[in-house]
């Protein structure tokens, strides 16, 4: 309470202050027939007891018709709740202030929802008066868990470890591959500023520049249009090292998160395991595999290819042929015949995959279209080799390795859904498995043009020790010092080891990606005087933050988000800027076509 003029705040007043007279300031959070409020601040709740007596009677109409949400001073004693009517839900329930005098400081006009948690309100509806959203507990509680953790991460990293906070410039110049970045427009004719996708460049030049260590809170941007688990400004606790590996760096992160994390939500356990690529999609489907529950991808291709089913064969005949399956603990009790077929649509529609099922009977004996080509002793072989109980259900693909890893491993996520959905609880909120997955390979082929090659990571990252003689052989198939930290199946960080030598740099630029090197000239040219080996990650905040309060979207971790569409619906941004104010900038709009986006719903 230094510095202001109230003498206490709604959420710390006890038993211990009887008698004392107090002056709270705060929010009219309700009011009952002008007999008492609950006045709300940033800390709690007190209930103030209005005045009936004649000699108070202007506090009592002040008090009985301020509308809710109104802001108020008061001043009074404060005494113990009538026996009986205290209030074990509310911290300051043993007590409350009788008032003595109160002042309206600024009366609340008729409100667009109201402000409670329980109250279900459109998203839209929200965003557009996030101002008073904010006022929610929920909102209040995650935005100073928020503060916390980041002031914890700059204690660990600058006062126990050395590193040092830089602000890099958000006004840059566009940097090959990666997301889509935002242009900015300058005054010179034809030439635009980009908002970074993160200080990359920036944090590897402070390492040539000798800083050793640096750290920040960095915002960064991305124009990755609408994605609802995206903003297209978001914050990443950005990291860098000299003299460091791989090892080096999962340490130092597995450090800082033990030292910032929230107290009351449970211990985590380090070292974090660590599961390569080729694993995570072989048993996942996915880089981010959610480990919190069982039903892994189970391959069975050599168990069915003495077999004489014709799709498997099919499926077997080509290189990257495979035959998997994952088994639903008791599909059959938990999921109707609806379910199976939305999973199987599902893989049809996002992966081309076809699926088919087996279910376990009660006497042990499949139900399948498989079992006319499958003896009783190959049953049983396929039971043991799946796991399966009674009333298990088994979903199975065949086709391309990539293709049917994906297929099922977004089946696996949709399954567990739905079997969470029907009162099965596999994956235990308050339960924070972190994982490091490592061995990526440095090049993917390209999704519009599989002939040519993209950066798994960017373009920076280093490959691996052991392969860097296939750089310049097979790049195909060369692995990466990327690796990715994964919480309960979401990615909350990514980094690697740099390429810290101009001319493997430059080779990576223009003979593996194609890419015009002279965009990059000042970082190749950097890496010529004296590079220091380094490497670093960057850790999602918003998501970091998402997943430890269990929100439903990083939106409710920020406190001015854009919407699904990457608008600002306060504050009505982007908006139309006139003509005048874009000469300068040499920049003419096509109205007609702005006109028309303008119109579209």
């Amino acid at each position: 309470n230094s510095f202001v003029t109230r003498t206490n705040t709604c959420g710390e007043l006890r038993s211990a202050h009887v008698g004392q007279e107090v002056t709270l300031y705060g929010w009219i959070q309700y009011q009952r027939q002008g007999l008492f409020l609950v006045l709300r601040d940033f800390q709690g709740l007190t209930q103030i007891i209005i005045p009936q007596d004649e000699a108070h009677s202007h506090v009592k109409k002040l008090l009985s018709d301020a509308p809710v949400e109104s802001v108020v001073r008061v001043t009074g004693i404060v005494s113990l709740r009538p026996p009986g009517q205290e209030n074990l839900k509310m911290s300051t329930g043993d007590i409350e202030v009788k008032v003595e005098t109160a002042e309206i400081l600024n009366s609340c006009k008729k409100l667009p929802f109201e402000i409670k948690d329980f109250i279900k309100k459109t998203e839209a509806l929200r965003m557009q008066y996030r101002y008073l959203d904010l006022r929610s507990f929920q909102l209040q509680y995650n935005l100073r868990l928020r503060s916390q953790i980041v002031m914890r991460m700059r204690e660990y990293l600058c006062n126990l470890h050395g590193f040092v906070d830089v602000e890099t410039p958000t006004l840059f110049k566009r940097t090959p591959g990666g997301a889509k970045e935002f242009l900015v427009p300058s005054r010179e004719a034809g030439k635009f500023y980009s908002l970074p996708q993160s200080p990359q460049q920036f944090k590897q030049l402070l390492m040539v520049g000798g800083l050793d260590r640096y750290f920040q809170v960095a915002r960064c941007y991305r124009d990755e249009g609408s994605r609802p688990d995206r903003q297209p400004e978001f914050t990443q606790i950005d990291i860098e090292m000299s003299f460091v590996d791989q090892a080096g760096i999962q340490r130092l992160i597995e450090g800082l998160l033990q030292y910032s994390w929230p107290e009351g939500r449970g211990s985590i356990t380090t070292p974090f395991p660590s599961m390569t690529y080729e694993e995570a999609l072989a048993d996942y489907g996915t880089d981010k595999p959610d480990t919190r529950f069982g039903m892994k991808i189970v391959d069975i291709s050599n168990f069915l290819r003495r077999s004489d089913i014709q799709f498997v064969q099919n499926a077997l005949s080509y290189p990257h042929g495979t035959v998997k399956a994952i088994c639903i603990p008791q599909g059959v009790r938990y999921l109707k015949n609806k379910d199976l077929e939305s999973l199987k649509m599902s893989a049809k529609s996002l992966y081309n995959q076809e699926i088919m099922e087996i279910i376990c009977r009660p006497d042990g004996s499949l139900k399948s279209l498989l079992t006319k080509f499958l003896g009783e002793k190959q049953q049983s072989e396929l039971i043991q080799a799946l796991n399966m109980q009674v009333d298990d259900v088994v979903l199975l693909a065949a086709g391309e390795y990539k293709q049917v890893c994906s297929a099922l491993g977004s089946l696996r996520l949709e399954s567990a859904d739905l079997l969470e959905a029907a009162g099965l609880v596999l994956r235990d909120p308050t339960v924070f498995h972190f994982l490091w997955v490592v061995d990526f390979p440095l090049f993917l082929p390209k999704e519009e043009n599989p002939t040519e090659l993209e950066s798994a990571h960017h373009p920076f990252t280093a490959p691996h020790p052991s392969d860097i003689s296939l750089l310049y052989s097979d790049p195909t198939k060369v692995r990466s010092q990327h690796y990715d930290l994964v919480l309960n199946g979401n990615e909350v960080g990514g980094g690697s080891i740099r390429i810290h030598r101009a001319e493997q740099q430059r080779f990576v630029l223009e003979k593996v990606l194609k890419e015009d090197s002279e965009v990059l000239s000042h970082l190749l040219e950097a890496l010529e005087f004296g590079a220091p080996p380094h490497g670093g990650i960057a850790l999602g905040l918003d998501r970091l933050i998402s997943l430890i309060v269990d929100a439903p979207s990083i939106r409710d971790v920020i406190a001015f988000p854009k919407s699904f569409k990457g608008r600002d619906l306060m504050g009505n941004a982007p908006d139309y800027v006139t003509p005048e104010e874009l000469e300068p900038y040499h920049i003419q709009v096509s109205w007609p076509l702005a006109e028309k986006e303008a119109k579209k719903p």
